[in-house]
């Protein structure tokens, strides 16, 4: 039996999901490039998966402090999506051109551009980006759209990944909301961090591998880069049109209509 839920809302739950269940960061690089990106993963320095993780949680934490822990709480103020790419494909380009050594300099210049892109589409869907919970779900992003490495099959769907993240959600929201980040709210943020690192890492390593690929260059970091901050803001955009008629209409209904509605491709 079909639920009673406005059309209008139905179109864009359906619009959010087409963007949420697409294929992964790394389908959409290897179209750009015309390259398969596990070409690169070969020419991925040995030591590379031991340093990743700890280098993407070092990004996360960097930008969360740069990003949307300063940005101005203006929720329905439309987002500024091209400027972040420009600045994203800069920041690509010098990466680029210095090969996968500079990624540990150049990847919290760009992942604090696309949270703060994030955080501008939060707030173009009504999001208060002012609170925890909000700022908690812009970082949450980054574990969309892609699978983890200990992923099982089961946790790769929207709704799956967000019930991964809740319980660590919950308690970093419960002890930042008290207590400012460098007190005993950090460990639960840093937990939390951690979590969506451990997603975020294998997208930054298929990043890696394509930039590690011969005749990348810079020209092709910043295809690379300006390719990933489409996909996240694609993320972001899904994610938050949800959380807003999540608002409007309670989390479980718009879940139960979410998974009903079908998946293209």
């Amino acid at each position: 039996m079909e639920i009673a839920f406005p059309e209008s809302d139905r179109k864009e739950l359906q619009s959010a999901k087409n963007l949420l269940e697409n294929p992964g960061v790394a389908a959409k690089v290897t179209n750009f490039i015309g390259t398969p990106i596990e070409k690169g993963l070969g020419l991925l320095p040995d030591n590379w998966k031991a340093s990743i993780g700890d280098v993407t949680k070092t990004a996360l934490m960097k930008a969360s402090d740069a990003a949307i822990f300063t940005m101005k709480d203006l929720p329905g103020e439309s987002s500024s999506n091209i400027w972040h790419k420009l600045g994203v494909a800069a920041s690509g380009g010098v990466g680029g051109f210095f090969g996968i050594a500079a990624i540990a300099v150049e990847l919290p210049i760009s992942t604090t551009i696309m949270l703060r892109s994030i955080a501008d589409i939060a707030r173009s869907e009504g999001e208060s980006i002012s609170e925890i919970e909000a700022k908690l779900a812009c970082l949450e992003v980054f574990a969309l759209g892609g699978p983890s490495e200990s992923d099982d099959g089961t946790e790769s769907g929207y709704y799956a990944v967000r019930a991964v993240l809740a319980k660590s959600i919950a308690d970093a929201a419960e002890f930042l909301t008290a207590k400012t980040i460098t007190e005993e709210g950090a460990p639960f943020l840093i937990r939390f961090i951690a979590k969506v690192a451990e997603r975020f890492s294998v997208q930054i390593t298929q990043k890696a591998a394509a930039q590690a690929l011969p005749a990348i260059g810079a020209a092709g970091g910043a295809i690379i880069n300006t390719v990933f901050m489409d996909h996240f803001q694609d993320m972001a955009k899904g994610h938050f049109v949800v959380r807003r008629l999540e608002r409007k209409h309670g989390k479980d209904l718009v879940q139960k209509v979410y998974q009903e509605l079908p998946k293209l491709g």
